[in-house]
């Protein structure tokens, strides 16, 4: 049996109407960003092949390079992922006259 040969330049996508025109996963709406974030976190790429069985390592390792190769874009992507999260929490506090 022959061995499937993938292009690894088809691994990572963006569309502007998934995932916010970020680089994913092709066929999943697993950003470039969440791998990264994850393997700063101190998960391995077997293990984050492992805790979402729909990825192979091919896949992974493709996240990971991506992320390496475009360190500066994936960092101000996530960093405005939490400065979003953190005016959006503290505008749900407000709103619910909890204080923070």
């Amino acid at each position: 049996m022959a061995a499937t040969i993938f292009d690894i330049g088809t691994l990572i996508v963006r569309a502007p109407d998934i995932c916010g025109d970020r680089p994913r996963i092709a066929g999943t709406r697993i950003t470039v960003g969440r791998i990264a974030t994850l393997w700063k976190q101190g998960l391995t790429p077997e293990e984050i092949a492992d805790n979402w069985g729909y990825l192979n390592m091919a896949q992974v390792y493709a996240a990971l390079t991506y992320y390496h190769a475009n360190r500066e874009e994936i960092e101000q992507s996530l960093k405005r992922d939490r400065e979003d999260y953190d005016r959006l929490y503290a505008e749900s506090l407000a709103t619910t006259g909890i204080v923070k």
